[in-house]
């Protein structure tokens, strides 16, 4: 779960060392609390979460680095899918970065949301009255939930020019890579969940990255990428499987976490 238990907005504010984070270049944080980093490639989709009634993607964004074998990488949108219905929140792509400008697209079955521009403001769907948006600021951050399904924080940031420095991502005046960085909590997830977060979810999911490393990353991106944002054909696809569910198994409601050195791990205890 991403989201702060001890804020008094109502689980509004986006923690991004908490199970469900996902955030930086990316830095994934899992339903078991292990932190691990998943790069991708840019402009690919691949997939996050997939279970019978729930499947997520998200689209990377990035730069080539030379010195490097593989691409700095960020998300850039998300395309979600339960039922019938498909959600995209995304990030708009803009080259200065202005924190009073609103940068976050979103869309329920094609059609655009709009919010006006306050904190707290709310859309409901007519068509779905348990899938609700809310601002969680006055720009480039909102709430999307599907009542007994899951909630997802999203917040849009740029690459900022210190972070290019430190980080030598060589951004430019032409594009400061707005992206996304995101909180998760599932409410009813089965024992067959996968995809690049999705599978850290499961009872007897046994995480295989190098924990003790500064940056431990996972591989297995080809199982893992998928034709679009709204395709659902990676080899880790189990949506529209039939299963039975397990009430609640992926809340972790008593999770508590801290960070590790520098925010690089997370140690979690139930």
């Amino acid at each position: 779960m991403a989201l702060s238990r001890y804020d008094g907005c109502g689980e509004t504010k986006l923690d991004c060392v908490s199970p469900g984070g996902v955030c930086f270049d990316p830095r994934f944080v899992g339903g078991d609390g292990v932190t691990f980093y998943f790069h991708g490639r840019k402009d690919q989709d691949f997939c996050l979460v997939s279970d019978t009634n729930l499947h997520i993607n998200a689209h990377f964004i990035g730069k080539r680095n030379p010195n490097l074998k593989r691409d700095f990488t960020w998300v850039q949108s998300l395309g979600i899918m339960f039922d019938n219905h498909k959600i995209l929140v995304g990030a708009q792509k803009t080259s200065k970065w202005n924190d009073n400008v609103d940068h976050v697209v979103m869309s329920f079955d094609n059609t655009t949301i709009s919010l006006p521009p306050n904190e707290g403001s709310k859309w409901n769907s007519l068509v779905m009255p348990s899938v609700t948006v809310t601002r969680t600021s006055n720009t480039n951050g909102v709430m999307v939930e599907v009542a007994n399904n899951f909630k997802v924080i999203a917040t849009v940031v740029p690459i900022t020019a210190e972070d290019s420095r430190v980080h030598n991502y060589n951004i430019t005046d032409e594009d400061c890579f707005a992206h996304l960085e995101i909180g998760f909590k599932f409410y009813n997830l089965t024992d067959i969940v996968d995809g690049v977060l999705g599978q850290t979810y499961r009872r007897d999911y046994v995480s295989k990255t190098k924990v003790n490393v500064p940056m431990p990353v996972m591989g297995g991106q080809q199982r893992f990428s998928t034709s679009s944002i709204f395709a659902t054909d990676c080899s880790a696809s189990r949506f529209g499987l039939n299963t039975n569910r397990r009430d609640g198994v992926a809340e972790y409601p008593i999770l508590h976490c801290s960070s590790g050195m520098k925010g690089s791990g997370v140690v979690c205890k139930k």
